[in-house]
């Protein structure tokens, strides 16, 4: 799947704390409400592996990426089990410089404008505003100002409710975790909940677009 396919829907689901069993279940509920795009965080555990078989399961349904990448040894760790994008909380520029000379797309987490500016500077694809949710939609219409150039997602209190907000005011792309990835959810099998769910997240972001 080319990643340009994640820009005509912006959308992207984080995955912490998963098992190998549900791995296919959520993989198939995601690509099954229309998902483009998700992550598996660095700091599950096994999550090499668990990147490996969701890649081979969604073959070109839906891009698989790793997250919480916070170091060049976690993201050749990332990179060997096949992730096709990188996200990370913070600005590690090792990291930055090895997805430019890759290729690959990467998204460092950042807040401040300062921050903001310098994992720009240094080759962000995008930048991720994390915690989104400490200062809200309104934040990004503050720094899209000056900043007018740089691409920013939202992390942190994305819902179907809030979605609209963010888009309207400078976010180019949002992410998504345990608000539908309910741990309560996949215990019990109730996939089709979370597929629901995703869903309704993504026409919120159709209808407001």
């Amino acid at each position: 799947m080319n990643f340009e396919k994640f820009y005509t829907l912006p959308i992207l689901g984080i995955l912490r704390g998963i098992t190998s069993d549900q791995v296919v279940p959520i993989a198939d509920a995601s690509v099954q409400a229309g998902l483009q795009a998700i992550e598996i965080t660095m700091n599950t555990d096994g999550a090499q592996d668990l990147i490996s078989k969701m890649r081979n399961h969604c073959g070109n349904n839906m891009l698989v990426g790793a997250g919480t990448v916070t170091d060049f040894k976690t993201l050749k760790r990332a990179v060997d089990a096949g992730a096709q994008f990188i996200v990370m909380p913070i600005i590690d520029t090792s990291v930055l410089e090895y997805c430019n000379d890759n290729k690959i797309p990467v998204f460092p987490g950042a807040l401040t404008p300062n921050e903001i500016y310098k994992a720009w500077q240094h080759g962000a694809t995008m930048v991720k505003v994390f915690p989104s949710s400490v200062f809200g939609p309104s934040y990004f219409k503050e720094v899209k100002a000056p900043l007018n150039d740089i691409k920013l997602m939202a992390c942190g209190g994305v819902s179907a409710d809030t979605i609209t907000a963010f888009f309207k005011n400078g976010a180019s792309a949002a992410a998504f975790g345990i608000s539908i990835f309910k741990k309560e959810w996949m215990e019990t099998g109730n996939y089709s909940k979370i597929s629901d769910e995703i869903k309704t997240l993504i026409n919120a972001f159709k209808s407001g677009i």
